[in-house]
């Protein structure tokens, strides 16, 4: 076997603070924060000088992580347009299971996140929404029916 687990999903926020926030909102826990530098960081991501600041929330059941990323040096570079649209080329969405996902679109939109389209329902099996959150990207809410 080639792949033992998906460690995390990294994304860079301009605010980080915010980002935590909203996270944690979402039912994330915060595992820590820390600096990151030095030539081994610039040596994997092929950047020179990086400074970032990165904070490591995990979801509930511990199986799951997303690391929040904001850099110091370089400068971040932003993707065109802003809020790309869900059918844009590359990693666009991140998607949770929720246990009611009306509550935890109505706290989410307390911290900033907006509705890409509707609450939706899927048969009698999901009801599911797009939601964007920090720096633009898509959190997807999947709400299981009983």
């Amino acid at each position: 076997m080639s792949v033992r687990r998906l460690d995390n999903v990294g994304i860079v926020v301009e605010d980080l603070a915010a980002a935590i926030a909203f996270f944690t909102e979402l039912g994330l826990e915060l595992e820590g924060e820390m600096p990151v530098e030095g030539r081994w960081v610039d040596r994997i991501i092929g950047l020179d000088d990086v400074r970032v600041d990165i904070a490591m929330m995990r979801t509930p059941d511990g199986h799951g992580r997303v690391e929040l990323a904001r850099y110091r040096r370089p400068e971040v570079v932003s993707l065109e347009p802003k809020n790309p649209p869900a059918n844009t080329l590359g990693l666009t969405r991140i998607m949770f299971a929720v246990d009611d996902i009306d509550d935890v679109v109505a706290r989410l939109q307390a911290r900033g996140g907006e509705l890409v389209g509707e609450i939706a329902q899927y048969e009698d099996k999901y009801r599911l929404c797009y939601l964007r959150g920090p720096a633009g990207i898509i959190v997807a809410l999947a709400e299981q029916l009983r």
